[in-house]
C-alpha cells in the first residue's frame, strides 16, 4: 500500500469544485444527523439558549482544527465528527445529574480515549481486525443513509427523482461533478416547489460559556463510561474502518489521542466528545470528493473550514438547516455515499474463507441493533469475528 502521507499538502493547489462540495456535503451530514439530539438532550436538562449554543461551539470549533489539522499533517481526508450516539444517550442522562457534574462525565470520557491512544491500546485491537470484517463494517454502516433516498422519493418525489437522475446523467459524462449538479437541481427544485423557508434565519454569533467541572460517581457510571464505550466503537472504530476500507493506512492512536485531548480542553463549554467520523467521513474519502486519492485531503480540509463557520453562527444552525427540505439533505448524503458502499461491499466479499462472517457483519451492522445502549456497529464486529472463529478455527 503506498504511503502518502510523506508528499507535502498543498491545499490550494490540490483542492478542486469536487471536494469543496464534498466538505460542505460531510459537514451538512454531519449536523443534521444529530444537531435536534443536542438540543432535545439540552432542553431535557434545563440548559440556557446561550449554554446550548456554546455547546454547540465547542464542538464546531474541535472539530474544525482536529479535521484541518489531522488532514494536513498525514495528507488524508481525516473528518472528526461528535458522537451521534452519545448525543442521543445524553438525552435521558443529563436530567438526572447536575450540568456541573455532567461536565465532569466528559472530562473522564475523553480522559479515558486519550489513554487509549497514548498506549496505543486501540491500534492493536484495530490490526487484529480482518480487513474485509471492516469494509463489510464501513458498509453496513452507510447502507442505511444511502437506502434513505429511496423512502425520501415516497414523500418529495419530483424533488428526489430530479437529483437522482441528474446524479446518473452527469456521471456517464462527468462523473467529478454529479454529486455537485444534484445538489444544484435539488436546491433549485426545492425552490421551485416553495420548499426553502429561511424566515427563521438570523445571524448571531455563538459565545462561549464556561462550566466547572464537578465530578461524581453517579454522573462518572451514568454518562462518563458509557460514552467512552459508545466513542470508541460507534465513532472510532468504524472510523477507521472508513480509512483503511479506502486504502488509507494511517496510525491511529495519534488520530484518537488528538481527539481525546481536543474533547478534554472543550468539555468545559460543553462538549461531551469528538471523535473520528464515519458516516460523514466516507464522503471526504470516496471517488466523489477527488479524482486523485491522494488530494482527497482537501476535502476534509474544507470540511474542517465548513464546521468553523457553521460553529461560529452556532446559535443559529438549527434554522439554517431547518430551511432546506429533509428529502434534500438525505437524498445528496446518500448519493455522495454510494461510491463508499460499492468500494465496501467489493472488498468485504473479496475474500472467499471471509464472506460469510463480512455478511453477517454488514447485516448486523445495517439493522442498526441495539444492546445494553451499544450500537450496531460494535455488535457487527462480534457477530463477524465470532462467526470467522466458529467457520474457520484450525481449518486449512
Amino acid at each position: 500500500m503506498t504511503d502518502i502521507t510523506q508528499a507535502r499538502p498543498r491545499p490550494l493547489a490540490d483542492t478542486s469544485p469536487s471536494a469543496v462540495v464534498a466538505g460542505f456535503i460531510a459537514m451538512m451530514t454531519g449536523y443534521t444527523s444529530s444537531l435536534v439530539l443536542m438540543f432535545q438532550a439540552g432542553q431535557a436538562a434545563g440548559l440556557s439558549t446561550g449554554q446550548i449554543s456554546s455547546w454547540i461551539w465547542a464542538l464546531s470549533i474541535g472539530m474544525a482544527i482536529c479535521s484541518i489539522g489531522l488532514s494536513l499533517r498525514y495528507r488524508t481526508p481525516i473528518t472528526i465528527a461528535w458522537s451521534t450516539p452519545g448525543a442521543a444517550l445524553l438525552i435521558t442522562s443529563l436530567s438526572g445529574v447536575t450540568y456541573g457534574e455532567a461536565i465532569g462525565a466528559y472530562i473522564t470520557c475523553a480522559v479515558l480515549v486519550t489513554i487509549c491512544g497514548l498506549t496505543g491500546s486501540f491500534e492493536k485491537l484495530v490490526k487484529r481486525l480482518p480487513s474485509s470484517l471492516a469494509a463489510a463494517l464501513l458498509a453496513g454502516i452507510l447502507f442505511k443513509i444511502g437506502s434513505e433516498i429511496f423512502i425520501a422519493a415516497q414523500h418529495r418525489t419530483g424533488l428526489v427523482l430530479g437529483m437522482f437522475f441528474s446524479y446518473l446523467i452527469v456521471k456517464r459524462l462527468s462523473p467529478r461533478y454529479a454529486v455537485l449538479t444534484a445538489l444544484l437541481v435539488g436546491t433549485a427544485v426545492a425552490g421551485m416547489l416553495g420548499l426553502l423557508d429561511f424566515s427563521g434565519f438570523n445571524l448571531e454569533v455563538a459565545k462561549p460559556v464556561w462550566t466547572t467541572p464537578v465530578f461524581s460517581l453517579a454522573a462518572t457510571i451514568s454518562i462518563g463510561i458509557p460514552l467512552f464505550v459508545v466513542a470508541m466503537t460507534s465513532q472510532n472504530m468504524p472510523g477507521i474502518a472508513v480509512l483503511r476500507a479506502d486504502g488509507y493506512n494511517v496510525p491511529s492512536s495519534p488520530l484518537i489521542s488528538v481527539t481525546g485531548i481536543a474533547s478534554l480542553l472543550l468539555a468545559p463549554f460543553g462538549s461531551h466528545g469528538i471523535n473520528l467520523a464515519a458516516i460523514s467521513a466516507a464522503i471526504c474519502t470516496g471517488p466523489h470528493a477527488h479524482e486523485d486519492k491522494s488530494k482527497r485531503y482537501t476535502a476534509a480540509v474544507w470540511c474542517g473550514i465548513f464546521y468553523g463557520i457553521a460553529g461560529t453562527f452556532g446559535a443559529t444552525l438549527a434554522a439554517l438547516f431547518a430551511a432546506l427540505p429533509k428529502e434534500l439533505v438525505l437524498s445528496i448524503a446518500a448519493l455522495a455515499l454510494f461510491g463508499s458502499i460499492m468500494n465496501g461491499l467489493s472488498l468485504a466479499m473479496n475474500e472467499p474463507r471471509e464472506r460469510e462472517a463480512a455478511l453477517i457483519t454488514f447485516m448486523v451492522t445495517a439493522s442498526g441493533f441495539t444492546l445494553f445502549s451499544v450500537g450496531s456497529a460494535f455488535w457487527g464486529i462480534i457477530a463477524g469475528v465470532l462467526t470467522l472463529l466458529i467457520l474457520n478455527w484450525r481449518k486449512a
